[in-house]
């Protein structure tokens, strides 16, 4: 029987990671899994409050996210746990990817595609992966170019919005075809 009392998930720039956490109330036992893989196993542990620190890596094992859970007691014998991701509460941390990351959902030859786009750093994910991107200037802004599975041209397109608090707009063209942006 599994002891499951938690599911995460956390927008990253190379995608959404799952976060799922086992915990046995009366044992201790803890398994944290990171998009299906246990990455902490704890059988026996006398003390069942407390937190679990791990990292969240990309495929280049660089580290994208330090994230802890916290087990706190509640009421009776239950517990309340919290997941906290660079020093933020996730719902928070969503609240800042959102404004610091442009997330599109686009088809190309009947194969979802995930293209993010981080824009402190201007670097764009295909499904995981960094894309290499070429950076031109262009009459109203930026344009950044790169291929989708290899062969399809998709463009980012940065233009000012010309009001002040709404900033710069990201679009995404692939294939002549504007995207629409989804949610991160």
């Amino acid at each position: 029987m599994s002891d499951l009392v938690a599911v995460w998930e956390v927008p990253l720039p190379d995608k959404v990671h799952r976060i799922e956490f086992e915990h046995g109330t009366t044992t201790g036992k803890r398994i944290l899994k990171l998009d299906g893989q246990d990455i902490v196993r704890r059988d026996w542990m006398f003390k069942l409050v407390g937190s679990e620190l791990f990292d969240i890596k990309g495929d280049d094992h660089q580290v994208l996210a330090k994230c802890e859970i916290l087990i706190n007691a509640s009421t009776g014998f239950t517990y309340e746990y919290s997941l906290f991701v660079n020093g933020k509460q996730l719902k928070k941390f969503k609240e800042i990817q959102s404004k610091v990351m442009c997330i599109w959902i686009v088809e190309v030859n009947n194969t979802m595609f995930r293209v993010a786009l981080e824009k402190e750093t201007l670097d764009i994910w295909v499904n995981g992966s960094k894309a290499e991107s070429n950076h031109e200037f262009a009459d109203e802004g930026t344009e950044m170019h790169f291929l989708i599975d290899g062969q399809h041209k998709a463009v980012v397109k940065t233009i000012s919005s010309g009001n002040k608090k709404e900033g710069i707009v990201y679009s995404l063209i692939v294939n002549d075809k504007e995207i629409t942006e989804g949610l991160v």
